[in-house]
């Protein structure tokens, strides 16, 4: 009896490199290859000839030469990954909606293609009019074009029901490892001491709240460090904000990739800041839960149901503030904040959990012959 087969577009390929989507690919890759299937992930190669394969820990790499490395170069590899999967009749999971109109052609050559919608990305605040218009069309298409979606928020679903009958729309959230223990010693290395620091991580862009939040937290003195990780530059006018508006006590780390750092980072903190003000369910945030942070976020329906009732909600930079105010006092609240976190994580946010979910709805969706 031949293995189960899935096929992964949409991420620039594995091991994870670049983001949310390409760690899960690696993840949802791995697990399912332990499971008895076989796994073809289509990865993207910076340079020019050939397609080419290759294994890695068990997962067939489909791997694509395109010239270039931005956002031009990703379209490109998206359509020659498409065009690749549409030669097989495989089942194929599409992560992420940003040229599902390329879905067409797997739907002309009936290949079964299952859709993570991802965010509301046309909705960004950091995108022009061309950029907003393509993402609102792809948006539409793979909810047109996918034969089953998934959502990875209760909130996503609402919007993708507004185009599709909900029975289309799967939810399964997004997953992260349980941090269990780490040495201080990055964080020491950093000049940060474990336990008397806050910890952001996001992107510097408005939508992500980090101007209010160090506006905030710099409103009076807190002696406690507010650590910001992120890439920050000085031609930038909102990174000139948010610099201009710190304290001595806030410290910019810069982009931090490495995965034990930012690990310790979380573990050893007094609390964890999330000012994201869209999207899904972020994966930093399910991190930061995993991590068994208290958790500090801003007030949407997003953050609240990923982050659940006991974490504390602020909207604006005197919001923030009086929060950060009433959890300073109260050791005792951020102790009951971190207890909660971990329950929430353990209740439906651990990977073997996410990753089971994935299977089962993978399996619905296998080509009859397989």
């Amino acid at each position: 009896m031949s293995k189960p087969t899935l096929r992964i577009l949409g991420t620039r390929g594995v091991p994870a490199a670049h983001g949310g989507f390409e760690t899960f690919a690696e993840y949802l890759a791995l697990y399912l290859v332990r499971q008895g299937w076989r796994v073809i992930v289509y990865c993207q190669e910076e340079g020019s000839g050939p397609v080419f394969q290759d294994t890695w820990e068990g997962v067939e790499r489909v791997r694509i030469p395109v010239a270039g490395d931005g956002a031009k170069s990703t379209i490109v590899f998206d359509w020659k990954a498409t065009m690749h999967a549409a030669q097989h009749r495989d089942l194929c999971i599409t992560l992420g909606y940003n040229t599902a109109v390329f879905c067409a052609l797997l739907r002309l050559k009936g290949v079964r293609n299952v859709i993570n919608m991802d965010g509301i990305e046309w909705s960004r605040a950091k995108w022009g009019p061309v950029a907003k218009t393509w993402f609102w069309m792809n948006d539409w298409a793979g909810c047109w074009l996918g034969d089953h979606l998934v959502a990875d928020h209760p909130e996503i679903k609402v919007h993708l029901t507004s185009r599709v009958r909900p029975d289309k729309v799967t939810v399964i959230a997004y997953g992260a490892d349980r941090v269990v223990d780490m040495p201080d010693a990055p964080v020491r290395a950093l000049g940060l001491e474990p336990g008397r620091y806050l910890t952001l991580v996001a992107r510097a862009e408005p939508e992500n709240s980090i101007l209010e939040v160090v506006q905030g937290f710099s409103a009076q003195r807190r002696g406690v460090t507010l650590a910001v990780l992120g890439k920050y530059n000085d031609d930038n006018a909102y990174h000139r904000a948010v610099k201009a508006a710190a304290s001595d006590e806030v410290r910019f780390l810069g982009a931090i990739y490495d995965k034990p750092v930012v690990q310790a980072l979380r573990f050893h903190g007094l609390a964890y800041v999330h000012g994201h003000q869209v999207g899904g369910t972020n994966p930093s945030l399910v991190e930061a839960l995993g991590a068994g942070n208290a958790v500090i976020a801003h007030d949407n329906r997003f953050n609240r149901w990923v982050a659940g009732p006991k974490a504390l909600y602020f909207s604006g930079a005197s919001g923030f503030s009086e929060v950060l105010s009433r959890a300073l006092a109260e050791p005792d609240l951020l102790a009951r904040m971190r207890a909660a976190s971990l329950t929430r994580f353990e209740a439906g946010l651990t990977w073997p959990q996410i990753l089971g979910q994935y299977e089962q709805l993978l399996k619905a969706w296998l080509p009859t012959q397989a």
